[in-house]
């Protein structure tokens, strides 16, 4: 069996701490660097930001949507700057938010986790709303690739507190549901001696996860903890100064991540910027 994603999630912050850089190279950013809002543009931009994030941080988000808006030639950038991250020691966590059942879920799996993918990447993001358990089948692949995943759980969108704080008839609301069985999936497929499970939850730093039937994830461990991947700080209000208060005792388990509030910075300035972060959030951590 390959090393665990957890268990590599875990060295990452171990050698560069809890700060996860997005790559997310919308339009006005592009513009704001300076650049033509073209595949050339998309280029030095992606490149620049993994240039920046290698030997900073441990883990950088892709968002394939803003390489997939140029098509073939988007996701040729994307293919090459996951390759480059990962050559260079970065974990990527692609954030796709895939979410199907059967043959489907099966191909986004080969597209992505599988063993030719044409994607490199460590992680996927994906949608447990056609049923948790839909996405069984994925994780049991994933875990015999030494892969993992993130599931929206309770997300920092308003949209999305209606639909993740509804109680079903067992009492708990969508979004507890998702992390009880995001936990029970852990315990199943950790390893012994594996402090972080391989599969996640998205839970947006903004939130009050009282709202939402999480307030135990502040309060409570586990002895394999579930990895949480909190958006939300920086640009959308979170303060990486504040991770401790805000995850509590779950916050060792927290990939804080951060994207707008970097790469506003320009070429010349991601590196300070993202030293700036990391000094932030290990200050909130500590």
């Amino acid at each position: 069996m390959p090393t665990s994603f957890g268990t590599r999630l875990g060295a990452a912050f171990d050698t560069h701490g809890q700060l996860c850089v997005g790559v997310d190279p919308h339009a006005a950013l592009l513009e704001d660097w300076g650049l033509s809002d073209d595949v050339s543009g998309l280029k030095q931009f992606a490149n620049t930001v993994i240039d920046a994030a290698v030997g900073r941080v441990g883990i950088v988000k892709p968002q394939v949507s803003f390489f997939e808006r140029f098509g073939s030639k988007g996701f040729a950038v994307l293919e090459d700057i996951c390759a480059k991250a990962t050559d260079a020691g970065l974990l990527v966590i692609m954030d796709i938010k895939r979410g199907d059942i059967g043959s489907t879920m099966d191909a986004y799996f080969d597209a992505w986790l599988g063993k030719s993918a044409p994607f490199i990447c460590d992680a996927i993001t994906v949608s447990p709303y056609l049923g948790f358990d839909s996405l069984k089948p994925l994780m049991a692949n994933a875990t015999e690739r030494g892969k993992g995943m993130f599931v929206l759980s309770a997300t920092s969108n308003p949209e999305g507190a209606s639909l993740q704080q509804s109680v079903s008839e067992s009492g708990l609301s969508v979004a507890a549901s998702v992390w009880n069985s995001l936990e029970a999936v852990n315990a199943i497929t950790s390893g012994a001696g594996e402090r972080l499970g391989s599969f996640g939850a998205v839970l947006g730093a903004t939130l009050n996860l009282n709202k939402f039937g999480l307030g135990s994830v502040t309060t409570t461990t586990q002895t394999v903890a579930t990895p949480i991947l909190a958006p939300g700080f920086g640009a959308q209000g979170a303060r990486l100064a504040d991770a401790g208060r805000l995850f509590g005792a779950s916050s060792h388990q927290v990939i804080a991540s951060v994207s707008r509030s970097v790469l506003s910075a320009g070429a010349l300035g991601i590196d300070d910027s993202i030293d700036a972060a990391v000094a932030e959030l290990a200050e909130g951590l500590a």
